[in-house]
């Protein structure tokens, strides 16, 4: 597995990384378990300071370390920022609620005086994606080095200089060694990793592909395991739905990060008499997206990740016209040697479409049109994935109403996906399981230790 950076704005090779030997993935694993156990002989709020300086550190460099996620993989640099702002927020969360969140939980009972503790399992494998380079890695790392677990990282290959650089902050923050160590290993080796005694747990963001092949082999050993997967989230408009509202949140819920985020809108359902208004509103808005170098903070579409992802998406597309669909807007090349993909609007794909149940990743909006609330909650529902939704309307009770029946990880009421570290983020069905963020996400990998104590 070759790890190299591809600027996809230019297509051209930046660097390329060596690949981790067996020697290194053992040393890892080593220095990892020993950093494990003396941690269990800590308070975890002797972590604090260190992840505080983290987030200072992320906040002090932010353009810095924004540009190498756009060399890596093509993000806006404005998006780009403000991912890296997001981490120092998920640092300072867990920096500062952590040591509470672990706190003893008693337990009432008659047989004596009881309690769990919540404590560390051991070294963690984490195997990481490319869309979000720094966030994806900040939502395992931070709430796990709170509880004492340490992790190797395998990040996605075309991704390699922002693993580098989160490691080096993680280092000039005072983060121990073996707390967490990036290898540029593959997938034989993340096997090895998972087969072994000291690994507790493997923590995956990824396709359903990659997720079914990792949790089988944690499943193989016995290893617990967090599946966050893809998405094909539906954003229901509802006849009394604030269109002001909704014209704001649409477009960029399908556009930023170029359409590549497991959680944005993909599927666009209009109920009632607003369908030909809203197609022809986004066909409108993808229009004026601008493409050019993604370091400019004047272009507003970047370009996909690679040039393999482009040819990817690009079959998707033709796989849904071919199967009927009908092409609003776009689907045109773009004059360019990056890996742009032009923004799309689709209409008209029935069940038997090919893309009717894929998860198209990139800047491609799928619309349909609903004459009942009720359809719109089957329309939603009818889909192997269940990670975000949202509703939109100006019924509160109505718009909860709907939220519940939604077969979900998340539904947001009125806007867009959003993540912050005090909501936990995870799905339902291929989709995933388990959860990150907030204290769920701390609690993913713990050992709740029941401990009793005779009367």
């Amino acid at each position: 597995m070759a790890y190299q950076t591809i600027n996809p704005y230019t297509n051209k090779l930046v660097r390329t990384y060596p690949n981790a030997s067996d020697a290194d993935l053992e040393a890892a694993l080593t220095a990892g378990y020993a950093r494990y156990q003396q941690f269990r002989n800590e308070a975890p709020a002797t972590r604090s300071a260190a992840l505080h300086q983290v987030a200072t550190l992320m906040r002090q460099e932010k353009h810095e370390l924004a540009k190498v996620l756009t060399i890596d993989m093509g993000k806006l640099i404005g998006e780009a920022e403000a991912e890296v702002a997001l981490c120092a927020d998920i640092a300072d969360y867990f920096a500062d609620h952590g040591a509470d969140m672990l706190a003893d939980t008693p337990l009432t009972t008659n047989a004596g005086a009881a309690y769990y503790a919540k404590q560390a399992v051991g070294v963690l494998v984490m195997v990481e994606p490319w869309n979000f380079p720094y966030y994806q890695l900040m939502r395992v790392f931070a709430p796990n080095f709170m509880v004492g677990n340490t992790m190797i990282l395998k990040h996605s290959s075309i991704t390699p200089g922002s693993a580098e650089a989160f490691v080096d902050v993680l280092k000039r923050a005072g983060v121990p060694d073996g707390s967490f160590t990036n290898l540029f290993i593959n997938y034989d080796q993340v096997g090895k990793a998972i087969a072994d005694p000291r690994v507790a747990g493997v923590a995956l963001t990824g396709s359903e592909r990659g997720g079914a092949s990792v949790a089988q082999e944690a499943g193989a050993h016995l290893k617990k395991s967090t599946l966050e997967l893809g998405g094909n989230d539906a954003f229901i408009i509802l006849p009394d739905a604030d269109w002001d509202v909704v014209k704001q949140a649409a477009p960029q819920a399908r556009l930023m990060n170029a359409g590549q985020i497991c959680t944005a809108s993909k599927r666009f359902i209009v109920v009632g008499d607003r369908y030909d208004d809203f197609v022809d509103f986004m066909t409108q808005a993808f229009a004026k997206v601008q493409p050019g170098d993604p370091l400019d903070p004047a272009t507003t579409l970047a370009p996909l990740s690679s040039a393999k992802a482009k040819a990817k998406l690009q079959e998707q597309v033709d796989s849904a016209v071919a199967g009927g669909a009908h092409v609003a807007y776009g689907n045109t090349p773009i004059d360019s040697e990056g890996a742009f993909f032009q923004p799309t609007v689709l209409t008209d794909i029935d069940h038997d479409n090919p893309t009717f149940n894929q998860e198209l990743f990139g800047p491609v909006a799928s619309i349909y049109h609903v004459d009942t609330e009720e359809e719109a909650i089957a329309l939603a529902n009818d889909s192997s994935y269940g990670l975000g939704s949202s509703v939109f309307s100006q019924d509160a009770e109505r718009a909860d109403r709907v939220a519940r029946q939604l077969e979900a990880g998340m539904t947001f009421i009125n806007r867009a996906w959003l993540s912050l570290p005090e909501l936990p983020f995870g799905g339902v069905k291929n989709s995933g399981y388990g959860r990150e963020l907030y204290q769920l996400g701390l609690n993913a990998f713990v050992n709740e230790h029941l401990v009793l104590a005779q009367q």
